[in-house]
């Protein structure tokens, strides 16, 4: 198990610095938005057009990985994202920004080349816990919050994908050396299934259905990390710094945690973990959704006005129990992958993956949306709630009548 613990930290320690880089606008796009002068909606699709990329990218990256191994596709794919990343930094314009964001946004499908490798080395009972540890370098976006900012301040936002550029390459080297070719990854490729045959896992229906489930978890906990900085300026009147920092209680917590829900997936089942996330996300967001509200009541004694809204004290734990019980949801989403599609996991996660980052690439642009059209910051968590709703339904009709919520079997 040496190998398969060094493959597994070394694997999480490369995706940290993908997802870290993958959510660099989420910061430095707020100096480029006071630069520019950009709208919530224009913010909205800076943001997210690197998550497209990643998004898309993962179903091919996922097939590839399982024709050719994840050590040398995760390699090549932290070197080529070097350039795109640099170039950054001498981008003037929006559409600019928009098409090297484009283009750097692969480094975000280095998901769906790890988790099929990671997969690889562990047995079945511990899949669930393995992948969770690989799930946790999505704490790269908590580690983006902390720093960036710090080199924003000091440097300037120019200087920020200058300084990832040489982590990704320093990264892309250490990880050749330290992780070891996959087992069952054949070197000739007339071993390897065709496209074709691999595409065909598709057909069945789970994959869909998963594909909902990690749209809401993953493409939730994207889009809130890169949308809650500049929440947190314009709902709370707070600095950059501060705002960063307040939005890691965010990310961390959703990065960190997501081990655990894999432990937990691996004990309880994917199917009661998914459950029970589903209804605590429903309470969080029903109560982040209500917008900051001033009521006039006309007494005997004359109009009694009251303020009723989410301090930024209870919004905070709010908004840290939301990133947690996404974690667990994300992990519970690939357990189900892990043990429904232990043969095809390539391919399976690399679908699941886009359909996360597909959420991850609209939310923001939604959001951006919605509040130029209602001018109410929390309608970002009223669209989420609604989601959350369809989730809950899918899960009812598809599984929670047949199956108990220990995750065992109902006898028919």
């Amino acid at each position: 198990m040496g190998v398969a613990y060094r493959v597994l930290f070394t694997s999480t320690f490369a995706f940290v610095v993908c997802f870290a880089v993958w959510m660099m606008f989420g910061v430095i796009g707020i100096p480029i938005r006071q630069e520019l002068g950009l709208n919530a909606t224009e913010f909205g699709l800076l943001t997210a057009t690197p998550v497209l990329s990643g998004a898309v990218l993962r179903l091919p990256l996922g097939i590839w990985t399982d024709r050719f191994g994840g050590r040398v596709v995760m390699t090549a794919l932290l070197a080529a994202c070097a350039v795109p990343v640099w170039l950054v930094g001498y981008a003037g314009e929006l559409w600019q920004l928009l098409l090297v964001g484009l283009v750097l946004g692969t480094v975000g499908a280095s998901f769906a080349v790890g988790t099929p490798y990671v997969a690889r080395f562990f047995p079945a009972s511990r899949r669930g816990f393995a992948m969770g540890v690989f799930g946790a370098g999505t704490s790269g976006a908590a580690l983006n919050l902390f720093v960036t900012p710090l080199l924003v301040a000091r440097y300037g936002w120019r200087t920020v994908p200058h300084i990832y550029a040489v982590a990704l390459l320093v990264t892309a080297v250490l990880f050749w050396l330290l992780a070891a070719p996959d087992p069952g990854v054949g070197k000739s490729s007339g071993t390897a299934p065709g496209m074709g045959a691999q595409l065909r896992v598709l057909r069945d229906p789970r994959v869909w259905k998963y594909c909902q489930y990690y749209s809401l978890t993953f493409g939730g906990f994207t889009a809130l990390s890169l949308w809650m900085p500049q929440y947190f300026i314009g709902e709370y009147g707070v600095a950059i710094g501060v705002a960063a920092a307040l939005a890691a209680s965010f990310s961390l917590p959703a990065g960190a945690l997501r081990a655990l829900g894999g432990a937990l997936s691996d004990k309880f089942g994917a199917h009661a973990t998914t459950w029970w996330v589903l209804w605590v996300a429903w309470i969080a967001l029903f109560l982040l959704s209500y917008p900051q509200t001033q009521l006039t009541v006309h007494t005997i004694r004359g109009p009694a006005a009251f303020h009723i809204g989410l301090s930024l004290w209870f919004f905070v734990p709010l908004l840290f129990v939301l990133g947690v019980v996404l974690a667990f949801g994300m992990a519970s989403t690939f357990k189900y992958l892990g043990d429904d599609f232990p043969d095809h996991l390539g391919v399976v996660t690399g679908i699941v993956g886009l359909a996360g980052g597909m959420g991850g690439f609209l939310l923001p642009i939604l959001w951006g949306a919605l509040l130029d059209l209602l001018g109410i910051r929390s309608s970002a968590f009223m669209l989420l709630y609604g989601i959350v709703w369809v989730s809950l339904i899918l899960i009812y009709f598809t599984e929670a009548r047949r199956v108990d919520f220990h995750g065992i079997e109902a006898a028919r």
